[in-house]
Order: C-alpha cells, then sequence, then structure tokens
C-alpha cells in the first residue's frame, strides 16, 4: 500500500459520505420507512452486525476496541453495552457528528467516544480488538490487507472485519457502476477472493485466520473474517 494512494481513495470515501450519502445514511439508521432495496441493505447490515457481535465475548470489560468506521454509531454502542471502552472512528465528520447528537444513554458500563479521522492513525493509540465492518470494502485487495495488518500492530487480541466476497452478482453490480458518472455514484466496492484473502492474513506473523460468515440480503452482500492473536 502507497501512502498516496491510500491518502487518494481515503479523499473520495470522504468526500462522498460527507455530500451524498448522508442523508441516506441517517434513514439506515432510523427506523423510518425504506426502499425495497435499502431495506435489504438495513436488514444485511443488522445481521451482519450481530454476526460479528458474536465473535466477541458478551463481557467485554476492560477492553478498549475500535470500532474503524463507525458509520451512525450503532456497533460502537452495541460493544459499549458490553462493558467495552469504545473509540468509534469515520473519515466523515458529518456522519460522526449525527453519530454523536443521536448517541444514546450506554448501559453496561461501557463508555463510547467517537471522532472523525483515519483508523490507521497511531495516535489512536492501542487496542485489545478492532472491528471494521464494512471499512475496507472500497480498498483493493492489497491495500486491504495492508490496512488489515497495520491494525494488527496495535492490536492485542482480536480483529473482526468484513470484506466484499468475489461473487458473479457482485462482479456484475461493480462492472454496472463503472458504467455511471463518478458524480452520481459511490466509491466502487472492490471485491476480494476469499481464499486469497484467508491466504494473505494467515501469513501475519503472531496472529490466526477464525472464523468466517457470508451475509446476503438482496443488494447487500458481504463477509465477516475473524482474526485472533495467536
Amino acid at each position: 500500500m502507497t501512502d498516496a494512494r491510500y491518502a487518494a481513495r481515503r479523499g473520495e470515501i470522504q468526500t462522498y459520505f460527507d455530500r451524498t450519502a448522508l442523508d441516506a445514511w441517517k434513514r439506515f439508521a432510523s427506523d423510518e420507512p425504506l426502499s425495497r432495496i435499502r431495506a435489504t441493505v438495513r436488514a444485511g447490515r443488522e445481521e451482519m452486525r450481530g454476526a460479528m457481535l458474536s465473535y466477541l465475548p458478551d463481557d467485554l470489560s476492560g477492553w478498549r476496541i475500535l470500532d474503524a468506521g463507525c458509520g451512525a454509531g450503532a456497533m460502537s454502542v452495541a460493544l459499549a453495552e458490553r462493558g467495552a471502552d469504545v473509540l468509534g472512528i469515520d473519515l466523515s465528520p458529518e456522519i460522526v457528528r449525527f453519530a454523536a447528537e443521536a448517541l444514546p444513554e450506554i448501559g453496561g458500563g461501557g463508555r463510547v467516544e467517537l471522532t472523525s479521522g483515519d483508523m490507521l492513525s497511531p495516535d489512536l493509540g492501542r487496542f485489545d480488538a478492532v472491528v471494521a465492518m464494512d471499512s475496507v470494502i472500497h480498498y483493493d485487495t492489497d491495500d486491504a490487507v495492508a490496512a488489515l495488518a497495520a491494525l494488527a500492530e496495535r492490536t492485542s487480541r482480536k480483529i473482526v472485519f468484513t470484506f466484499a466476497p468475489r461473487t458473479p452478482l457482485l462482479a456484475m453490480m461493480h462492472m454496472a457502476g463503472k458504467a455511471f458518472p463518478r458524480a452520481d455514484r459511490s466509491p466502487a466496492i472492490v471485491p476480494a477472493s476469499p481464499r486469497d484473502l484467508t491466504r494473505r492474513l494467515g501469513a501475519l506473523d503472531a496472529w490466526d485466520v477464525g472464523r468466517t460468515r457470508r451475509v446476503n440480503r438482496g443488494f447487500y452482500i458481504s463477509q465477516a473474517m475473524e482474526l485472533t492473536r495467536a
């Protein structure tokens, strides 16, 4: 991963979510009715969040966790309610502002801090675990693996993340997205081969690739993967 390439891609994603997708994210985070397509995305994200949480202990007291790409903050809240000290970070200051304003009272003894910035910044410190839901799916496999490796250097127990599995449907959607003018579409989701990703991440020193689970709900297709410190 080159710093320039990563920074350029990061800038594209931030611009999209700040200028184009903010209203959509607010609707996803609410209970208001959605179109059929967006309803499948909401349902898929809820199922995926539950799957990722199942890879972590029910009692997270004493854990410091990074929610990388926290969006509207639902994952951060769920982790804090298990007792974790959660730092939620997102590239979009506007989404973070919305999430902070809507943050509920936290039970379970945990706490949530939300901020905007780069999930790879060493200034964030060290963590017991990192959760990255749909936050590396916009990067190609080389950059996604490099980002996860960088996070692993500052994580002592577990990383749970999602990627876009390479399937015929996702490949078709990926190619169709390129037909639209750049101003009218989101930064492309880059499908990855589960086998290739497993092989590459399995080479990380002192980390084991664990469970994986795919969620397929209409227009939401994503796969969770667990990395555990050996």
